[in-house]
């Protein structure tokens, strides 16, 4: 009876490892490894050193954008922004807001056209700390209509939604659409494989300078050899990343 309780236990234990084992040969064929890290608790999810000090997390926030192909021809882009804090709290009415209970929990969605420009724009919020006063200036972020997100966006948006005129995080949370654009137009711009055409990349940010060893190397067309500047003669019909701060 012992002997084969034994046996049954053994069975269990390889089938549970052979599963176990598919399932993360599976993980690892499937996902790529950065999703993997955030899969994997032992993985340390950033290269930061240790902290100094022991310490208590207090405030959580995250923003997640997600983009779509459209049938039309057009994309949308979709960011959200949650806050959350890792304590109780009182709130000014006297009730408790619960640790892990949103605070702030909005919605921003955008539909683009080939040339960046905005068509379509909404805002709506899921959790505010003011509720429907906060909830009020939704209708305000259509305005984002007809900005273009790599020519002067992030500058356009303070200047109409600065202040009194718009809500500090919806704000916030457009002002990661630009590069967030960008790639989800990547594969895109590859396909149309011109070589004529500039790559807008370029000079957008430190490591893709044109008098940098990345330019040079990958794309030695528009690598200068010197100062960045001598790019502005380059026959570029698209914006660069320069245009999105």
């Amino acid at each position: 009876m012992g002997g084969s309780r034994t046996l049954r236990r053994r069975v269990r234990r390889q089938s549970g490892g052979l599963i176990a084992g598919r399932l993360r040969y599976t993980l690892k064929v499937l996902l790529p490894r950065t999703m993997r890290r955030h899969l994997a608790p032992q993985a340390p999810s950033m290269p930061l050193p240790p902290p100094d000090y022991p310490r208590q997390p207090l405030h959580t926030r995250s923003i997640r954008v997600q983009s779509y192909a459209r049938e039309d021809g057009h994309w949308d882009l979709e960011a959200e922004l949650i806050d959350v804090k890792a304590y109780d709290f009182p709130k000014r009415d006297g009730e408790m807001f619960k640790a892990g209970q949103p605070i702030h929990h909005m919605h921003l969605r955008i539909t683009i056209d080939e040339n960046f420009s905005i068509v379509a724009a909404q805002a709506v919020y899921d959790a505010a700390p003011y509720g429907e006063h906060c909830m009020a200036i939704e209708p305000a972020y259509t305005d984002l209509i007809g900005m273009n997100l790599l020519k002067g966006f992030r500058r356009q948006v303070k200047e109409r939604f600065g202040h009194v005129e718009g809500c500090t995080h919806m704000t916030e949370l457009s002002q990661v659409l630009p590069t967030a654009a960008v790639q989800t137009m990547a594969n895109r711009r590859r396909q149309e494989n011109n070589p004529n055409r500039r790559p807008f990349q370029l000079d957008g940010c430190h490591a893709l300078s044109t008098s940098g060893p990345v330019v040079a190397e990958h794309y030695p067309k528009w690598y200068t050899g010197g100062s960045a500047e001598a790019s502005a003669d380059s026959s570029s019909d698209s914006p660069s990343f320069s245009h999105t701060s």
